[in-house]
């Protein structure tokens, strides 16, 4: 008699727990309202297959070498980023032309040369000091032995393309009075493919403080399809949106119900991951830090980390809707009227 009361005891506390877990979650969810519905669509609108092609074909070019990192191909495309960018009137954070955010030879490994990541940034109109960062490499692995080049369309030049796409949509709706409430920082690191030492360099070396950076958007290859959606395109995978706030996570949610509607896949976003993509990309570096972080993917392919990573196999309508959806959630970020919480429900 005396087991079974303590057994009932354990599951009446177990039952309150749930109970507790499930109300603040109902509650977090509902709270989350949506701002700027009809300003959202229109700037979003502006991301444009056209023009992601115009960037992708340039950026993913023979004429970049592969981008390895510290080598000319890699030169080219930060130079070919901060001319868009100056093109745009999108200005540096450091309050210069300077749009380069030099990480030393020495701070690299095996060698490799000094390299930079690019910086744009959009200032808040009311909380300037929080801020919003939208990643991506736009490095890649340069010439192979025998001479051919990996040109890395989808790795990382979908992810680098977007990210100017999304600017420049911000910049639109800034020019038209409709600037964000926090600041936007546009961060295109180097060197993730030989170990995530761009990223790793800012978050040591932050333009902007990380106790007021309020998430990190990180995209990592966007333009192509896996074997496991041949028949169900409209998807992404989506990566450690919850495992430091909630509220990230129902805000990219109901985001993505309201505007673009694509099959959100969580198949990776779970501990023991045995291909380990939470650490693999930029967003682990912030994360790490205590930054809640998006990692926005499409998944591996049999052209990945080949010289056959070419822009004639990027889908870009899909780029743009999931280009389309990375920009609605950096705008409800930056303008809802409270930054995220940092929280874990499960230890409450």
């Amino acid at each position: 008699m005396k087991i079974a009361l303590i057994a009932s005891a354990l599951t009446l506390v177990g039952s309150c727990a749930t109970t507790k877990y499930t109300t603040q979650i109902q509650n977090l969810k509902d709270s989350i309202q949506l701002v700027d519905s009809a300003l959202v669509v229109k700037y979003s609108n502006t991301i444009t297959p056209n023009e992601l092609r115009k960037h992708l074909s340039k950026f993913s070019s023979d004429a970049f070498q592969g981008r390895a990192t510290g080598e000319l191909g890699q030169k080219l495309a930060a130079q070919f980023l901060k001319s868009y960018y100056k093109k745009e009137q999108i200005t540096s954070p450091y309050g210069d032309s300077t749009y380069y955010q030099t990480i030393p030879k020495s701070f690299l490994p095996n060698n490799t040369k000094a390299s930079e990541n690019v910086v744009a940034y959009i200032k808040g109109s009311e909380k300037p000091e929080e801020v919003v960062i939208i990643s991506a490499h736009y490095d890649h692995l340069g010439i192979t032995e025998d001479g051919k080049i990996n040109n890395g369309a989808d790795d990382n030049g979908s992810g680098t393309s977007a990210i100017m796409e999304i600017a420049q949509a911000f910049k639109i709706a800034k020019d038209e009075g409709h600037g964000p409430k926090r600041s936007i920082l546009f961060l295109h690191v180097t060197a993730e493919e030989i170990g995530k030492y761009g990223s790793d360099y800012y978050t040591l070396h932050p333009v902007f403080p990380l106790s007021n950076t309020i998430s990190d958007l990180n995209i990592d290859m966007i333009g192509r399809i896996d074997d496991d959606h041949i028949n169900n395109t409209n998807y992404m995978y989506l990566i450690g949106s919850e495992k430091l706030s909630k509220e990230l996570h129902y805000i990219s949610e109901k985001v993505n119900t309201a505007y673009v509607n694509i099959d959100l896949d969580y198949k990776y976003d779970i501990d023991g991951d045995s291909n380990h993509y939470y650490y693999r990309s930029d967003h682990y570096n912030f994360a790490r830090m205590g930054v809640p972080v998006i990692f926005y993917f499409n998944g591996e392919h049999k052209d990945y980390h080949k010289p056959t990573d070419t822009v004639d196999k990027i889908d870009f309508n899909l780029l743009t809707k999931r280009a389309r959806l990375i920009f609605a959630t950096a705008w409800q970020l930056a303008n809802q009227k409270d930054r995220i919480k940092i929280d874990n429900y499960e230890n409450s």
